[in-house]
């Protein structure tokens, strides 16, 4: 099944955004939002999407990207998926069995692209190998999950791909990095993605260019805008083989998903839907706080919490999306 766009929004000629995507995907359904998000945007032109990075380990998870780019007609978009990662990190609504959810005749419900999950590259492996095709400066990468495979990343040495290290590569390939994390508000609690992995999280933080910028995508700023299950089954009710539909009529789902990754890809392609804070910088304190210090030269940004009408607005633009039907 091969989709296209929900509107008739003409194309963006010249600098549009040439993104990576990192993914925890098989746990909160904002990931598959996320996804599918991105997928909208390639088809009309506001960005283009390289590559998928599979942050959680387990071949399910990787399964389940394969299904998303398979169903939305991107089957040969290359994934990585991490080897040596996270051990167990919580999970919150376990879809990881969605690629083979069957038919009443005993068919696959969904069809899959790759034939042999083991032979995926790590996810750290696969960055190197697109960002190394990319020119200078000119990568997006959207964070929506663990500091993994990025980690990884800024730790490699040089390969056949580049004879840059990882800092090094990223620092010449890299434009900037929307990174779904962090909490900025008057409420203070550790960020909820960087405390599943803190090792990786710290490593992330101690190593990555200090001249790139980082706009996070904080839990507040996403918390405010809730898509909850009855919506979702509703606003697609134009079939039930959907892998986003099947995963609520199949799991358990009885709250309402925040959208914090979409804010996050939406920042990324959207920008004058968010409104960011000054410059600064951010420091990950040994319990996974993040400190933000406003500095004219820092590199970092954040999301600002805004009122309940942008929230609607965000919503509203995530169930259109969801409402239109694809071409087969």
């Amino acid at each position: 099944m091969v989709a296209c766009s929900p509107t008739n929004e003409p194309t963006l000629e010249g600098n549009k955004p040439l993104i990576i995507l990192d993914t925890d995907i098989g746990s909160s359904t904002d990931d598959l939002f996320a996804m599918e998000m991105l997928y909208d945007y390639d088809r009309r032109g506001l960005c283009k999407l390289l590559g998928v990075i599979v942050n959680r380990e387990g071949e399910n998870c990787a399964a389940c990207a394969d299904v998303m780019n398979t169903w939305h007609g991107y089957g040969a978009l290359p994934i990585g998926h991490v080897k040596d990662g996270l051990k167990n990190p919580k999970v919150w609504i376990d879809y990881r069995l969605m690629p083979y959810y069957k038919l009443p005749d005993s068919a696959y419900m969904f069809r899959r692209s790759i034939a042999d999950y083991s032979a995926l590259p790590d996810g750290w492996k696969l960055y190197r190998k697109l960002l190394s095709r990319q020119k200078d400066h000119s990568v997006t990468i959207c964070s929506i999950g663990f500091l993994v495979c990025m980690a990884q990343l800024l730790q490699s040495e040089g390969d056949e791909y580049s004879p840059l290290n990882g800092v090094e590569l990223v620092r010449q390939k890299v434009r900037e990095v929307y990174l779904q994390g962090g909490v900025f508000s008057t409420a203070e609690e550790p960020d909820f993605n960087m405390a599943q992995g803190p090792e990786f999280a710290h490593e992330f933080f101690r190593l990555f260019p200090k001249d790139v910028e980082i706009i996070f995508s904080p839990m507040e700023a996403g918390q405010v805008v809730e898509y909850v299950p009855e919506q979702v089954i509703a606003d697609i009710d134009w079939t039930d083989i959907h892998p986003v539909k099947q995963v609520y009529m199949t799991c358990i789902c009885h709250t309402g998903q925040r959208m914090w990754d979409v804010c996050t890809i939406m920042n990324a392609v959207e920008e004058d839907l968010f409104l960011l804070s000054e410059p600064g910088t951010v420091v990950l304190t040994p319990e996974c706080y993040t400190v933000f210090t406003p500095d004219e030269k820092g590199n970092c940004r954040y999301q600002i919490l805004r009122d309940a009408m942008w929230a609607d607005n965000i919503l509203n633009k995530i169930r259109e999306l969801a409402r239109w039907r694809p071409s087969k």
